[in-house]
């Protein structure tokens, strides 16, 4: 079976851009997320160009995601949808948006 006929367990993730991103390189482009499986928060480097995002929800997103190995646990999983914040408001609010589906990420055996 190919990887893309598999069903792969989901989790939201985020990409910070411009404000929200003051803390790491500029060079770097990564996606957070929490891994569905083991609870463990990872990153990946971003591969879609920021304008595959549309505006959804109140947020910039890419709705298509992409798929990933957990570095902790090796599972496949899919970061779906994929939210782009610019700043620290945007940080924020995406946290208390979907602070559900994050703890219900970080909790293992899911």
């Amino acid at each position: 079976m190919d990887r893309i006929d598999r069903h792969y367990s989901e989790t939201v993730g985020m990409r910070r851009t411009g404000w929200a991103a003051l803390d790491r390189d500029p060079q770097l482009d990564k996606i957070e997320f929490v891994c569905p499986h083991c609870g463990a928060r990872d990153t990946k480097n971003a591969r879609h160009e920021r304008t595959r995002y549309h505006f959804t929800d109140g947020f910039l997103q890419d709705l298509q995601g992409e798929v990933t190995q957990c570095h902790a646990c090796k599972h496949w999983l899919r970061v779906v949808p994929i939210v782009l914040l610019h700043d620290q408001d945007e940080t924020r609010r995406f946290e208390a948006v979907f602070s559900g589906e994050l703890s219900e990420s970080a909790t293992p055996g899911r």
